[in-house]
């Protein structure tokens, strides 16, 4: 894996837990809301530690589509949710709140997961026997219906299934050899 997937992974971890945690000292500033009362969710945005929280989680939710655009969600998840850890100690020692022993077991246990996770491959290969592509075939892929003894493939031909396939952003998509 190269570094810049590397930070990919750190930033969905560290923005997910600066979010949260944003979102969690600006709601204790800001108290109860209800869905009822529309003022209270408008004033609640407002309050700056709110507003920095979502930009921080709009962060995360980008680098979170750029992981699984070539990692697996198998390990996507399980490699950032070293994001408990980093939470747990900013809730601790930033938000001053109580965590229990068996929390921190718990989140011992999350990390040495991730570990089991991280040396095994980001994308998992499927081989799947090629199969000709005929105008019937093409529309019943794209409409997801399957006739007896066929299996779903993916894609239709022409839009790229798999990452290393993927279109750069600003480059004019192209059907067809």
């Amino acid at each position: 894996m190269t570094f810049r997937k590397y930070l990919v992974l750190a930033g969905v971890t560290v923005f997910a837990a600066a979010g949260d945690s944003m979102l969690s000292y600006g709601m204790k500033q800001t108290g109860n809301i209800s869905l009822d009362h529309l003022g209270s969710l408008v004033a609640a945005v407002l309050n700056p530690w709110i507003a920095v929280g979502i930009v921080f989680l709009l962060a995360f939710f980008a680098s979170y589509m750029n992981a699984l655009s070539w990692a697996d969600l198998t390990y996507v998840l399980p490699a950032t949710s070293l994001g408990y850890v980093l939470l747990a100690l900013i809730a601790r020692l930033v938000l001053h709140e109580h965590v229990s022993p068996l929390r921190w077991l718990g989140i011992a246990l999350i990390a040495g997961g991730v570990s089991f996770v991280a040396g095994g491959p980001a994308l998992t290969s499927h081989k799947h026997p090629e199969k000709s592509h005929t105008p019937e075939s093409e529309a019943d892929t794209v409409a997801g219906t399957v006739r007896s003894g066929d299996s779903y493939q993916g894609m239709p031909s022409g839009v790229p299934s798999s990452p290393s396939e993927s279109i750069p952003l600003g480059q004019p998509w192209k059907s067809g050899p």
